[in-house]
């Protein structure tokens, strides 16, 4: 772990698309309460549903929002000990994950930095992962593992869930979640790896400073994604999360709308950019494809104007050349509408909030090859560039 960071958590979080079965497939979503709702799938749309936990009311984080599986990296996830449960690939570099291609200037310092000064050998594109597999366990007790003989690669088709017995896995599970120490022993007894190489790099996102007491809860999220042959056994934890949802990016949009879920920004964000895909396997390949490209460090800057405030984002004209990486900054703020801050021929790259009402702005091209997202705004397409 970076035990040098002051004002920054490090954390994990991945998004999970799994298949479904048959154009007529019916889904069952879980509240929680032992109620279900079920939605008929139409014929020529999403194959396949992206996993939303809800998180408790209780939690001091984005209490009872929708979100992706993920947490902050325990020092764990850094053992040394990985390297016996990733013999057969420990040697190769980053064990066996392929090499990004991104500049080194431009590298997201979460995954850059040297964790050796810090006593680690595994590096933190591996750790990250491991945390993100272990977070997804604890959260919704899907287990994304392979054999520790299995010769594995970045470019496998979709990924097939492990099948343990559902009795063991609740026992190492609640081990799990009182002691993150406890994945590593699970792996070594069950004779398995984390599957680093079925996750891909997707983002990275740092909390932005809105208030004083948030300050003190700002992470460092390395984003990865995760396409699976078919929808697994999910049950919440009734700790952190109290329910669950397999939706598709639309859907979980429509939800937003309605304000029947709450989705903070980066999910919103990043499930608009899901919405280009309505297959899954075009959504695998694009991932293969892109991800080795990198990615770019994102730190939202919120500026308040008069009718509601917005999120500016890497590329907007707007977004200060030095921005307040340390929260210690007034936040900003101007006497005029965010229509007027929307002047013709702007660069745009803001997520814009009034009320109950969300919205992306965006006409720059993404960098490293990433995608856009798929915006909508009925009253406003000039500054968008693709509608929902």
């Amino acid at each position: 772990m970076n035990v040098t960071l002051t004002h920054w958590r490090e954390a994990a979080s991945l998004i999970v698309a799994a298949a479904l079965r048959g154009a007529q497939a019916v889904l069952k979503h879980s509240h929680g309460s032992g109620l279900e709702v079920q939605t008929r799938l139409p014929q020529n749309t999403f194959d396949y549903r992206t996993l939303l936990l809800q998180r408790s009311p209780m939690s001091s984080f984005l209490p009872n929002a929708h979100v992706f599986p993920g947490g902050l990296v325990d020092a764990a996830d850094f053992s040394n000990r990985w390297l016996n449960v990733f013999k057969s690939h420990a040697q190769k570099p980053n064990f066996g994950l392929p090499l990004v291609k991104q500049d080194l200037s431009t590298r997201c310092p979460i995954f850059l930095t040297d964790r050796t000064k810090f006593g680690s050998l595994v590096p933190g594109e591996v750790a990250f992962r491991i945390c993100a597999i272990r977070e997804t366990f604890e959260e919704s007790g899907i287990l994304l593992v392979v054999p520790e003989s299995c010769d594995t690669n970045s470019s496998q088709p979709l990924t097939k869930v492990a099948d343990y017995d559902h009795e063991e896995l609740a026992r190492w599970r609640l081990k799990v979640q009182s002691d993150p120490a406890h994945f590593l022993q699970m792996c070594t007894e069950l004779g398995c790896m984390p599957n680093i190489w079925a996750l891909h790099e997707w983002g990275n996102w740092l909390t932005p400073a809105i208030s004083q007491n948030e300050k003190k809860r700002r992470y460092d999220t390395a984003f990865f994604i995760c396409c699976l042959e078919e929808k697994p056994h999910t049950i919440d934890d009734q700790k952190e999360i109290t329910s669950f949802k397999w939706l598709t990016p639309p859907e979980a949009i429509e939800l937003w709308r309605a304000q029947k879920i709450r989705l903070a920004p980066p999910q919103f964000y990043e499930l608009s950019r899901m919405c280009h895909f309505s297959s899954l396997s075009e959504l695998h390949r694009f991932n293969i494809d892109r991800a080795s490209e990198g990615c770019e460090r994102w730190l939202p800057v919120i500026l308040i104007a008069s009718d509601g405030f917005m999120q500016l984002l890497p590329g907007d004209e707007l977004y200060p050349e030095e921005p307040d990486w340390t929260g210690e900054m007034p936040i900003l703020s101007v006497d005029k509408k965010r229509e007027d801050l929307r002047k013709k021929d702007s660069k745009l790259h803001r997520i814009e909030h009034q009320d109950h009402q969300v919205i992306v702005y965006m006409n720059i091209v993404p960098n490293y090859k990433h995608i856009s997202p798929l915006i909508t705004d009925p009253k406003d397409e000039a500054h968008c560039n693709s509608r929902l």
